[in-house]
């Protein structure tokens, strides 16, 4: 298991919360009007905040989504972490991906149609894309050494099958979301996002992955 995480201080779980604010006030306001019709002042006003409170954390509108399209990989990564060294990679990578994206209350089902809404304003918008592909990159960099732990005995993060596994894990999460945004199909159910993952990841990982290995470093 990875090992644990230094508590935040107050000061850095504050700076979170307010980013995390800005981030719902720009999803909200970019999937009502789109992200032409949204300015950074909007966005400050909808989260109560100054106009340099917003640029002290963001450069631009787009990157204000960062934080919150951010969220979904970090939950499953630490449920992923939670498995335990040299499960089965495929059946620990399914399974909290499968997690993550259930929807056991009315507020992750909101998430799931926010996320929507701000994937199909970036179908029109290539800052916006940059911002969703740049949370994929970062996801998956800090997915690599949470695989190599599963894989154990000291197994590298940069190894190739490590790193092969973590890309196609993270591309079936984003290729399913994405399939999903574009269409009208339920946050549950046939075609939602947790089957569409589950489907994707099953197709892209084949054999792809770091057997358990127990005779040192990769």
């Amino acid at each position: 298991m990875q090992p644990s995480t230094p508590p935040l201080s107050l000061t850095e779980r504050r700076k979170l919360a307010t980013q995390l604010e800005i981030a719902h006030a720009a999803a909200e306001l970019f999937t009502a009007h789109g992200t032409d019709g949204t300015t950074a002042e909007a966005i400050a006003g909808r989260a109560g905040v100054a106009l340099r409170t917003f640029y002290r954390y963001f450069r631009t509108k787009q990157d204000a989504v960062g934080p919150l399209l951010a969220v979904g990989g970090d939950r499953w990564r630490a449920l992923l972490a939670a498995a335990e060294p040299g499960a089965a990679l495929p059946d620990a990578l399914r399974a909290a991906i499968s997690e993550a994206l259930a929807v056991p209350d009315d507020a992750a089902a909101d998430g799931l149609r926010q996320t929507r809404g701000l994937l199909r304003a970036a179908a029109d918008d290539p800052a916006l894309r940059a911002v969703w592909y740049r949370v994929n990159q970062e996801s998956e960099e800090k997915l690599r050494p949470v695989v190599a732990e599963l894989a154990g005995a000291g197994t590298s993060a940069q190894h190739l099958e490590v790193r092969l596994a973590a890309a196609a894990a993270t591309a079936a999460i984003r290729i399913a979301l994405e399939t999903w945004a574009q269409t009208d199909a339920a946050v549950t159910g046939p075609d939602s996002p947790a089957d569409l993952a589950t489907r994707c990841l099953r197709e892209l990982m084949g054999g792809t992955g770091p057997r358990p290995r127990t005779d040192g470093p990769a």
